[in-house]
């Protein structure tokens, strides 16, 4: 009975010398790591500026099976955010910071330890990009425990960069370059109501939009006993390549038509059938242009007439927002043609092949309603 009294008593000695050391340290860490990541710059720059990727990359969530993120409607850019819960401690981030394709910089806080984050992007040899991640701040009592128990924060802190940065290396290496394009042919689309905001966008910059509205829309619509009637999608109202921008309207199509009061953000619309030919891209946005390609080349075969009052639609058929991984995102895009009629055809001349809208086209005046008049904006689109 002694000696267990004495190896309690030595247990309790150790506990308190140890408490007493930890609690004497500073507390301060300064961590940094980099890697090669090998993707263009502003790829790995688009990913890391989004907060709703973190968990397809930090190895620390990605270890934790009762780790739970809440998202707010903006992730990515200045004041973008997110939190997260779990059975090791509860945490937030925040983007303070940003220089478009260059730096980020945030402020992380994890259960009283508090750190000022800086990643920075730079170009290597053969289209790669050298990403460094570094961290200073405070620790908490319990991680400087924690700290001292492995190695110290500079090896802890530091193991889980590393495999983060190798996790990001993965990630857009092969989900972001994976991806499928099928030219499904003619179909016909029915009439949707829908509500929306409509702007104009760097085409580069439509579908980080979209993740920005689309919440938005989902909390109108349920704020104003509204259901949603299938998936969002995008209109092009135009497509310039040339300059790089497109007019659009980012909509969630809804179980009933409605009115909008005077001076809201948020507008009704009504999409009128119409005939299309359909490309279902799976995999990344980026891969759009692809999709668009093929589905050029085969209205040209097919003889197609496109109608190019507006450019063309895209259903957001797996967003962001439903999966995790960009190799599995499917975006169905619409491109409107014209109905075929049965006449006789006189040849002229060689019909010119179709190329895809780029300059600003005016859309068509909406059929008058029958029903009380509309307000311009809440008269269907085409």
């Amino acid at each position: 009975m002694k000696i267990l009294k004495y190896l309690f008593l030595l247990a309790l000695l150790s506990l308190v010398a140890l408490t007493v050391f930890v609690a004497t340290q500073k507390g301060i860490f300064s961590v940094e790591r980099s890697k090669v990541i090998n993707s263009p710059r502003a790829s790995v720059y688009n990913y890391v500026n989004d907060f709703r990727n973190y968990e397809d990359f930090e190895s620390w969530a990605l270890e934790d099976s009762s780790l739970k993120m809440t998202y707010p409607n903006k992730t990515s850019g200045n004041g973008a955010s997110f939190y997260w819960t779990g059975s090791e401690g509860n945490g937030n981030a925040i983007t303070l910071k940003t220089k478009e394709g260059e730096s980020i910089e945030q402020k992380m806080k994890y259960d009283g330890t508090e750190a000022d984050v800086q990643w920075t992007f730079k170009d290597t040899l053969a289209g790669k990009t050298k990403v460094t991640w570094k961290a200073k701040g405070t620790m908490s009592f319990l991680f400087k425990v924690y700290s001292a128990l492995n190695g110290g924060s500079n090896k802890v802190i530091g193991t889980i960069y590393e495999k983060s940065l190798a996790n990001i290396d993965k990630n857009l290496d092969y989900e972001t370059r994976t991806f499928a394009v099928k030219v499904n042919g003619v179909v016909k689309k029915t009439e949707t109501p829908y509500i929306k905001q409509t702007f104009t966008s760097e085409i580069q910059k439509v579908y980080k939009n979209a993740r920005v509205v689309i919440p938005k829309l989902i909390h109108f619509s349920e704020t104003n006993g509204l259901s949603a009637n299938g998936k969002p999608f995008i209109i092009y109202h135009t497509y310039n390549t040339t300059t790089g921008l497109a007019k659009i309207s980012i909509c969630l199509p809804t179980n009933k038509e409605i009115s909008t009061s005077a001076g809201s953000d948020i507008l009704a619309g009504k999409l009128n059938g119409f005939e299309a030919v359909k490309t279902t891209l799976t995999g990344d946005y980026s891969h759009t242009s692809e999709a668009i390609t093929k589905t050029t080349s085969f209205i040209n075969k097919e003889k197609l007439t496109p109608e190019l009052s507006w450019s063309h639609l895209e259903i957001l058929a797996l967003s962001k927002l439903d999966v995790k991984s960009p190799s599995k995102l499917m975006t169905e895009i619409y491109f409107p043609i014209k109905s075929k009629v049965i006449e006789p055809v006189v040849e002229t001349a060689a019909t010119p092949a179709y190329k895809p809208q780029t300059q600003p086209a005016q859309v068509k005046p909406a059929t008058p309603a029958t029903a009380a008049p509309k307000t311009e904006e809440e008269q269907s689109e085409f």
